[in-house]
């Protein structure tokens, strides 16, 4: 049993390969890209990214401060509407409570 654990399992199916269309005929799976996603010169693109440099990645740094700065404003904000909703339901309890003595 030992001499078999250290061989390879071989493959149970073989790969299909699949060749491409000939003849100029485009095959089938081409047409079902979403049309946003196609592209009408076909073939590869290339996308460019350039470094950040010491302004850009302080500009970078202050809209990422900017929008924490609205997210914790938005959430503080929602904490602190609620405070006076909460006290007014329990002053309610508190008045009904008495009034039902």
């Amino acid at each position: 049993m030992t001499e078999y654990s250290n061989r390879p399992e071989r493959p149970r199916l073989e790969p299909e390969i699949i060749p491409p269309a000939r003849g100029g005929r485009e095959s089938e799976w081409q047409y079902e890209v979403w049309p946003p996603y196609m592209s009408s010169t076909g073939g590869t693109h290339r996308l460019y990214v350039a470094r950040l440099g010491p302004l850009g990645l302080a500009l970078l740094m202050a809209l990422i401060g900017i929008v924490v700065a609205v997210l914790v404003l938005a959430v503080v904000g929602a904490i602190l509407i609620w405070i006076p909703i909460l006290a007014l339901l329990f002053a309610a309890g508190v008045i009904f409570r008495f009034w039902r003595r």
